[in-house]
Order: structure tokens, then C-alpha cells, then sequence
């Protein structure tokens, strides 16, 4: 191979390394944008509440999830801040009994069981360990959906190489697998995937 072959060779791998870390991944997520805004700093760092006022373990081991009007109305019958979003969420939510319809950012594929109260009560793992610092923000960032799955971004995280995810968003297998060895729990795949 010649020098001009050779310049080519790398020119054209440098261009698919570019359109396959960066470009490619940009094409296929769907950025989307929650209902309203939401605070969780309103939500705790103001209240005193917790993560587990809202997302908390059920008597049954199932993780709560997303909290729904029931458990908002403890607070929100009427309008209490001040803001667009707040009028939004009490007339046009609580108010009509209509439960917001939030995009989940980690929300698992429907062949994985995922059971919070192991990791969360007997494995003693924080929440922001999978989740990244979601709990301290003042906003929510944009939902990204894949365009070809339907799944959250956040299974996976920013960047399949971990490159450029300084919140850590994002659960892989390997982690779970590292954990996993680490506390040296060994279950086999069905244990997770149905």
C-alpha cells in the first residue's frame, strides 16, 4: 500500500470513528421533554423530604416508581408555589384526577427484573450509585428515547464507551456483573431476565 492509501485508510477510519462515537448516537435518540417542570431541590432540599417519601420500597418489595396524584395530594389540593408549572400540575393534574404522564429515565426492558429492596435495604447501595445526583436537581433534564427500541437512554447511559458521562447515568451489565463479583453474589442470567 502506498503513502496516498495508507492517508486514505486512516482518513476514512478517523471519519467512522467520528460518525460512530458522536454523530451516529445524536440520530438516534429522540430528546423529549417532560410535562412540566419539576424541582426535586423544591422537594427535598426545601420540605425535608426524602427520596423515600416518593420512591420508597412497598410492603411487598416492588419499587414504587414515579409517585402518582395520591401521593401528591398530601400537599398539592391547591396551588402552593408560584409558578406556571405548579398552576399546570394542580388544574390541569390534581385537580382533574389525571396522573401526569412523566417520561421514566429508567424505566427497564420488559425481560429484566429488577428487584430495589436486595440493593436497596440489604445491599445498602444509594440511589445516586444508578441514578446519578437525579434527587439534587433543580430541573429535569430532556428524556431521550431510542429511536429504534423505545427505551430510555439512561439503561445505557450518554456514551456506550463511559467517555463523557461525569453523573455516571446509566446502569451496564458489566456493572452489575462487577458488583456483583465484588460482594461475591453470584446468580445466574435468569435471575434478572425473564
Amino acid at each position: 500500500m502506498n503513502n496516498k492509501g495508507i492517508l486514505f485508510f486512516f482518513a476514512g477510519f478517523i471519519a467512522m470513528l467520528v460518525f460512530g462515537w458522536f454523530l451516529f448516537p445524536s440520530l438516534m435518540y429522540q430528546k423529549l421533554e417532560q410535562p412540566f417542570h419539576f424541582s426535586h431541590v423544591t422537594h427535598t432540599e426545601m420540605t425535608g423530604m426524602s427520596c423515600n417519601d416518593c420512591h420508597y420500597v412497598k410492603s411487598d418489595g416492588q419499587f414504587s416508581g414515579i409517585p402518582t396524584n395520591e401521593n401528591c395530594s398530601m400537599c398539592h389540593m391547591g396551588i402552593l408555589g408560584e409558578t406556571e408549572d405548579e398552576r399546570i400540575f394542580v388544574e390541569e393534574y390534581m385537580m382533574q384526577d389525571r396522573e401526569v404522564p412523566w417520561f421514566v429515565y429508567s424505566r427497564q426492558p420488559e425481560n429484566v427484573y429488577f428487584p430495589h429492596v436486595q440493593h436497596i435495604d440489604f445491599g445498602e447501595i444509594s440511589c445516586e450509585r444508578c441514578h446519578g445526583e437525579h434527587g439534587t436537581s433543580e430541573s429535569l433534564r430532556p428524556f431521550q428515547r431510542n429511536r429504534l427500541s423505545g427505551y430510555s437512554r439512561d439503561i445505557w447511559g450518554p456514551s456506550i464507551s463511559r467517555i463523557n458521562n461525569p453523573a455516571g447515568i446509566g446502569m451496564k451489565m458489566n456493572d452489575c456483573i462487577r458488583c456483583h463479583e465484588q460482594s461475591e453474589l453470584t446468580i445466574g442470567c435468569i435471575g434478572c431476565h425473564k
